[in-house]
């Protein structure tokens, strides 16, 4: 596994040539304990994402919960898909100017979140006029992933494969089952357990999956994703054709999220799980 741990992110050429041969590499620590705290206690406290989140049934009795947006706003959320620590480490692995294609928040509840079938992201987006997969996506753990409650697993190098034929699996979309075993036998599957603030920076192509979650603590995980200016879609679908991506100073994750939170400071006054810090 390729691993580095440094919250002022330095891309080396070995992680790089990393995540050429394996499809992934993991940064540890990749947000302090602030930043991170900064985003968990808002998302806990948005109003707006609890109610736009909608549920996807797995193929195992359960269901997962998320929300995706296009539109980036003057929030946290921004702030993490704009930073440069991301930003411009998408562009070095992807080799060319990146824009955000979409971010979604996984909400991964104790003992309810559900699973998510082997499937690439190229296998749907693929069908949005992208016609290749110079894509990839920046997974950042809001809260401890781990296997009890259902980490991101890959499937280590499963990107060279290229792209795989995905169908319906409960309401989800799901790569090729036979595919999938064969490419089981022969690859290693890696459980990705990340501290929040990790995050794992994954090519499009990439086969991974999560169990559900049978523990008693939640699995939230921000994940921005991105699309190559040069691989600009060409129809329009559900998520965004090129436009150019302002990056922000990191900075601007604490100084918007200091500032998001304190516009919330009424309402998280009633809860239990805000830091002391934060409240």
């Amino acid at each position: 596994m390729s691993t580095t741990t440094n919250t002022c992110w330095s891309l080396t050429d070995d992680l790089i040539t990393n995540f050429q041969r394996e499809g992934y590499i993991i940064a540890e620590r990749l947000f302090d304990d602030e930043e991170v705290d900064l985003l968990r206690a808002i998302g806990r406290a948005d109003h707006r994402l609890a109610q736009e989140a909608w549920a996807r049934r797995d193929g195992e009795g359960g269901t997962i919960r998320l929300t995706v947006r296009n539109e980036l706003e003057n929030t946290i959320y921004a702030a993490y898909v704009r930073c440069q620590r991301i930003v411009d480490t998408m562009e070095r692995l992807l080799e060319g100017e990146v824009y955000h294609y979409h971010h979604k928040m996984i909400l991964k509840e104790p003992r309810t979140g559900g699973a998510w079938e082997w499937h690439q992201d190229y296998g749907y987006w693929y069908d949005n006029g992208c016609l290749f997969p110079d894509m990839a996506s920046c997974m950042i753990a809001v809260d401890r992933a781990t296997k009890a409650n259902g980490c991101l697993q890959v499937l280590k190098g499963s990107h060279r494969m290229g792209r795989i034929n995905h169908g319906k699996v409960g309401d989800q979309t799901g790569a090729d089952p036979e595919r999938v075993a064969a490419a089981l036998e022969r690859m290693e599957r890696i459980d990705c357990e990340l501290e929040p603030g990790s995050a794992i920076f994954f090519h499009s192509n990439l086969l991974h999956r999560s169990d559900q979650n049978h523990s008693e603590n939640p699995r939230w995980a921000l994940i921005c994703c991105y699309n190559t200016a040069r691989n600009n879609p060409y129809k329009e679908s559900k998520h965004p054709r090129y436009s150019h991506l302002e990056k922000w100073d990191d900075s601007r994750i604490k100084e918007i999220g200091r500032l998001q939170l304190a516009e919330m400071s009424g309402e998280l006054d009633q809860r239990e799980d805000v830091p002391a810090h934060l409240s």
